[in-house]
């Protein structure tokens, strides 16, 4: 009897270790992902600052007159495909108040709704950098230029982390919520503020 429980120690000991040795690199790398999301977030704040604002866009989306309403109108729909995104994840992991099943289909559209919420961001970013710069001369741009350059920060740091392995269970959670949070408040920061502009146009 004690040699079998002297080998369950040690079995044990050794699962300990072993889960103790997955968890310390999964940290590191998820350390490691966040370092290179601030690199890029660093990068895109170096070249809104450096690079001199050209005032004009490069090409307007079939439909709109100017590039304000454009960028306000993809960052609005990219909001709102975020917004499916929270939901679909809640339903997805059963943190709704509903007994129903998500559907098959749902992971599908999860990930489709995400892909087609990134490139919504793309033009708008590319206009805020190249057209307009990393602007500071008030409170509200210095806030959207920071959490903009930010938000694509994040963005790697989360795709990072969903291709990694053995991650820990709360990364996504939290980079997720983060990346959720930053779009916010670059658009309440941006859209928002011009849609409440009297007078400005809608497309």
């Amino acid at each position: 009897m004690d040699a079998d429980a002297t080998a369950e120690r040690d079995e044990s000991e050794k699962d300990a270790e072993g889960k103790a040795g997955k968890a310390g690199t999964a940290g590191l790398a998820l350390l490691g992902f966040a370092v290179v999301g601030a690199l890029v977030a660093l990068s895109l704040g170096i070249y809104g600052r450096t690079h001199v604002p050209t005032g004009r866009p490069l090409a307007l989306i079939i439909g709109f007159t100017d590039m304000s309403p454009m960028k306000a109108w993809l960052a609005t729909a990219a909001l709102l495909l975020a917004l499916f995104q929270i939901g679909s994840a809640a339903w997805m992991w059963d943190k709704l108040p509903t007994s129903k099943p998500a559907p098959a289909s749902l992971g599908l559209l999860h990930r489709w709704s995400g892909a087609v919420a990134f490139l919504a961001t793309l033009p708008v970013a590319y206009h805020c950098l190249w057209s307009l710069g990393y602007s500071t001369f008030d409170v509200r741009t210095a806030l959207h230029s920071f959490f903009g350059c930010a938000f694509y920060g994040v963005f790697t740091t989360k795709m990072l982390t969903l291709r990694a392995k053995s991650m820990p269970g709360w990364s996504l959670p939290i980079t997720g919520g983060l990346l959720f949070a930053l779009l916010v408040t670059v658009w309440v920061t941006a859209a928002l503020w011009y849609f409440t502009q009297p007078g400005v146009p809608l497309r």
